[in-house]
Formats: structure tokens, C-alpha cells, sequence
């Protein structure tokens, strides 16, 4: 009876580590300066809700007040689970602050895709497909390149470690980007195409920050190692978390549910609070 006992104590407190971990909501905060911004702007960036309507994600954004919201990709899951439930979430999102929003390969494997993209924009999301949308926030021109990278085969994972994938050429998008003034942001669902797709990577070209998702964060992080797997770019994933490079910097969000591996382990779901200031050129004496 003593050892039912153990045993089901242990149990219990795995079942409570394991939803500590899958639903203690991290912010991780990236304070940026610009030549392109005049006055301080605050953005949030959401990804990979897979069907998952947190409330603290409303609380915590409803404190930050961020004056735009960005999501990148797989906010619907493959499965439509939730899709009721996560339009009112949507709804809810662009009470905070406008909302710009790209798809990820989960949506892109939906069977009924449009009419869940005409749904999500009846709710106030800005669906960017291939798109670039400007517009203004506090007197800063502001300009957004939402890529619909459509990698969303299962095959495709295997094509890309194998690095037989034949990726979409987004040049023309970005020489379109490139006649547009002001603070250049890029959504992209997938990190690695950031510098790690040879010729076609997106670091080549001139904008402030690129915006992604989709690796979870590597779904397990171990102490000392970091994270562990990420489809597509395979073991011990170099594009799972955190930022690279100066301009344009990319700036990777661990992601906030789950797709086909349920848990997360040390990698809490996270949103990003990025801060964007004027750069203040330092006087000469």
C-alpha cells in the first residue's frame, strides 16, 4: 500500500511539472534601436498557438499594451481543432492592437484553407499571403512583408535535411520591399530561411527584422546543450530560439502550444516584447 502510494504521488507531481511547463508563459523582451523609427514603438510577437486559446496570452498582452501584434504561422492546427474557439480569440486579439498574421505549414495543409484565411480576416486579422502592407504607428512609417512560404508537406521535412527542397524564390518580394521606406519588418514562419537555404536566404536582403516560428524551440531544451529537435532542420537545431545577426536581426519566438510531440520541457511557451527606439547618433565634442 505504501508503494501505491509513492507511485501515485510521483505521478501526480509529474502531471503537475509537465502542465507547469507546457502552460508557465515566458516574455522575453528585445529592446532595438533604428534610424528608421522617430518615436518608441512596442511590438508583440505571438506564434504557434496550435489551436491553444490562452487566456494569460490576453492578460499578459493587455498589461504590455503593444501597439501591434504579430503572428507567425500556425495558429490553426492541421486538425481545425479549436477553430471556433480560437476566432474568438482572435477577436479578442485585435481589441489589444492590430493584428498582422502569416500562415505556417499547418494551415497550409488545411483542406478548406481559404475559407479559413476569409474567416480569420472577418475577425480583423491583416492576412498577409505574399503581401506587404504599410502603414503608421506614432508618427512611424511602418512596413511588413508577410511570406506564405507554403512548406507544409510531411515530405518536405525530409527534402529539407536531405537539402534536395526546392524553395520558393522570394526575391521579387523582396525588391518590392526594398522601394518601400521606413522600419522594414519580414514574417516568415520558418527561422532557417533566415541564412540557411544557400543563395535564396533572406539575410541578403535590406530590411531591420525578420519574425518567426515553428521550431518550438527545439520542443526539449537540456540544460548545457540547448534544444534538442526541430522538424526540418533535424538534431540540435541552430535556429530554435532566441536572435541572430544585426540588421536585419532575426528574432525566433519559441512558440506557445504544441503540435505532434504534446510536451515542452524547459522551453516554456513564450511571447516576444520587442521595444523599437530612435537611434541617437553620438555627438562629436
Amino acid at each position: 500500500m505504501q508503494y501505491f502510494f509513492i507511485v501515485f504521488a510521483v505521478i501526480i507531481l509529474l502531471f503537475a511539472f509537465l502542465y507547469y511547463e507546457n502552460n508557465k508563459i515566458d516574455l522575453t523582451k528585445y529592446y532595438l534601436k533604428s534610424n528608421n523609427i522617430d518615436s518608441r514603438i512596442k511590438i508583440a510577437h505571438l506564434s504557434d498557438l496550435h489551436s491553444k486559446p490562452f487566456k494569460q496570452v490576453l492578460d499578459k498582452l493587455e498589461k504590455e499594451k503593444p501597439d501591434i501584434i504579430f503572428i507567425t504561422g500556425d495558429y490553426i492546427n492541421d486538425r481545425m481543432k479549436n477553430l471556433d474557439k480560437m476566432l474568438i480569440f482572435a477577436r479578442e486579439l485585435v481589441k489589444i492592437a492590430p493584428v498582422y498574421y502569416i500562415t505556417g505549414n499547418h494551415e497550409r495543409r488545411l483542406e478548406n484553407f481559404e475559407e479559413v484565411m476569409q474567416e480569420l480576416s472577418d475577425c480583423g486579422f491583416n492576412v498577409l499571403l505574399d503581401e506587404i502592407k504599410s502603414f503608421e504607428i506614432k508618427g512611424n512609417r511602418i512596413c511588413v512583408l508577410g511570406l506564405d512560404e507554403n512548406q507544409a508537406d510531411f515530405k518536405d521535412y525530409k527534402a529539407r535535411r536531405m537539402g534536395t527542397f526546392q524553395y520558393k524564390n522570394m526575391k521579387p518580394l523582396f525588391d518590392e520591399l526594398d522601394k518601400e521606406s521606413g522600419y522594414k519588418i519580414v514574417l516568415s514562419h520558418f527561422p532557417e530561411n533566415f541564412e540557411g537555404i544557400s543563395e535564396l536566404n533572406y539575410s541578403q536582403y535590406d530590411f531591420d527584422i525578420q519574425l518567426s516560428g515553428h521550431a518550438h524551440g527545439g520542443q526539449v531544451i537540456l540544460p548545457f546543450i540547448g534544444p534538442v529537435y526541430s522538424p526540418g532542420q533535424g538534431l540540435f537545431p541552430k535556429y530554435a530560439r532566441g536572435s541572430l545577426g544585426e540588421r536585419p536581426k532575426l528574432i525566433i519566438s519559441r512558440g506557445l502550444g504544441n503540435a505532434e510531440f504534446p510536451f515542452r520541457l524547459f522551453n516554456h511557451p513564450e511571447i516576444n516584447i520587442i521595444r523599437i527606439s530612435k537611434k541617437i547618433k553620438n555627438s562629436e565634442n
